[in-house]
């Protein structure tokens, strides 16, 4: 961890600055209205001009804000600063514009990072390729248990903007940061933050794994009091290495296993912290049991752990920390059992939709019969199917490029019997169920974790996820 003096950023003047708004969308028109209203002379490009984009663009024509549709790629002349909705490519022709005229880019975290007053809550800050919602979630549950005012925003929930410039106060922030956002964050300094995993993922946005790894190790910059890392996950302890942070900031770990000093893990069915202790070389303080963690498999444990270890980076109490975990509810469609029939039990782990979340949800479970497919956007499923190959009764195919998943079981589980469906109407998902229902025996799991997205099939994976229990209730009142 390299230590230099990080400066907070200086506070900007919007008065009269000519700025750009590049896409509208959820980030974009709260930000145009923001940046009006501080007095800014406000244009928003957009490459769109349908239904929703001419909706949104009236209403921000209405408070006086230029708006040009269907043009996301000529820099407006006299722009000063950019502001850019998190999901725009840094390749886009709008930016090498920037680039040449010498005009900064930020996106909406970096605008909401600005325009914070100079007592703000801090920010504890969490990023991954899987696990970041649920960890914010536990964090903030956590915060709350300690009696502290706090949200969890970013990526989630709250909007950043409004959590800064809202009405309520806030003690402390739990941040939910995606790669893309923190591309577009260049001063961001957190109290603390924690990089969850790194796997392959957007890498047709970002370029290369080593530029999405950037991405993702900009949220330890400036850190001041922890920057939290994956034990088991070598390349997050290499951006904490590779970190600006401030003076006595340390290196956390957290781990399935016994800690070591300065980790948190396991020890007999208990979280426990080695790191926020008085003489970390002899002692731990138990934080709660896995048994308080909603659901008690491997994956959510280490997001457990994580957010522990931000919390009491921010001095929270043990007791806060069992309290929240216990008070925590997971969103739906994350490793969410719908039902026992027959003795075989249904998960909906519909959220799983790159191979690196299936991994971890196959890994929960003994003998499984899996239901997965869909659009695998760019994804390989060796290594995955290599993994899980000895916990697998059956698989059942659904959606566009099953035959992916389908060849990488011929080549690594020739042995498990797979149905392979061949059908993309509203009863596919009926069928599927029903397949898993033939394969599987007592004591089995049924689960549900696509490893690819639902576009395909379904408007998005909550729809999924809904049709699979809709089915599992089916079969259930079928046996009643």
């Amino acid at each position: 961890m390299g230590s230099g003096q990080v400066t907070s950023s200086e506070p900007f003047d919007f008065q009269g600055k000519h700025v750009t708004v590049a896409g509208l969308g959820v980030s974009g028109v709260p930000a145009a209205k923001v940046l009006h209203g501080l007095g800014a002379t406000v244009t928003v490009v957009n490459d769109g001009a349908d239904e929703r984009a001419r909706a949104q663009a009236a209403e921000l024509e209405a408070l006086g804000i230029t708006v040009r549709l269907g043009d996301g790629d000529t820099l407006p002349e006299g722009t000063e600063l950019i502001v850019t909705a998190p999901g725009w490519k840094p390749d886009k022709p709008l930016f090498a514009a920037a680039a040449q005229a010498g005009v900064p880019v930020w996106g909406d975290v970096e605008l909401a990072w600005r325009l914070r007053g100079p007592d703000a809550a801090p920010w504890l800050a969490v990023t991954g390729t899987n696990g970041k919602t649920t960890t914010v979630q536990m964090l903030a549950s956590i915060l709350k248990a300690a009696g502290l005012r706090t949200a969890a925003v970013g990526n989630i929930g709250v909007s950043l903007l409004d959590a800064v410039l809202g009405e309520e106060k806030y003690d402390v922030l739990a941040v939910e940061l995606s790669s893309y956002q923190l591309h577009w964050a260049p001063s961001l300094l957190a109290h603390s933050a924690a990089v969850l995993n790194l796997a392959p993922d957007h890498l047709d946005w970002h370029g290369s794994m080593e530029a999405y790894a950037a991405d993702k190790g900009r949220i330890y910059e400036g850190n001041r009091v922890a920057c939290v890392y994956n034990v088991a996950d070598k390349a997050t302890e290499d951006l904490v290495r590779e970190a600006d942070v401030e003076e006595g900031c340390r290196a956390i770990g957290f781990t399935l296993g016994t800690p070591a000093p300065s980790q948190l893990g396991v020890v007999e069915g208990i979280l426990v912290d080695r790191a926020f202790v008085e003489n970390r070389q002899k002692n731990a303080q138990e934080l709660a049991e896995v048994a308080d963690v909603n659901p008690p498999a491997p994956h959510n444990i280490a997001n457990a752990l994580a957010a522990a270890a931000l919390a009491r980076a921010y001095g929270v109490p043990a007791k806060a920390v069992r309290d929240g975990l216990r008070a925590f509810t997971p969103d739906a469609h994350r490793i969410a059992h719908v039902a026992d029939v027959d003795g075989v039990a249904y998960v909906d782990d519909s959220k799983a939709t790159n191979t690196h979340a299936a991994e971890a949800s196959l890994a929960a479970y003994e003998s499984i019969v899996w239901i997965a497919g869909g659009l695998a956007k760019g994804a390989v499923f060796d290594e995955l199917v290599a993994k899980a190959a000895q916990r697998l009764r059956g698989a059942v195919l659904i959606g566009a490029d099953r035959a992916l998943i389908r060849e990488a079981l011929a080549r690594h589980a020739p042995e498990v019997p797979v149905v392979d469906l061949d059908r993309t109407d509203t009863g596919a998902m009926r069928a599927a169920v029903q397949e898993a229902r033939r394969l599987a025996r007592p004591g089995d799991t049924v689960l549900l974790a696509p490893a690819c997205a639902s576009m395909d099939m379904f408007v998005n994976y909550n729809k999924r996820g809904d049709a699979f229990a809709d089915a599992v209730r089916e079969l259930g009142s079928a046996e009643g």
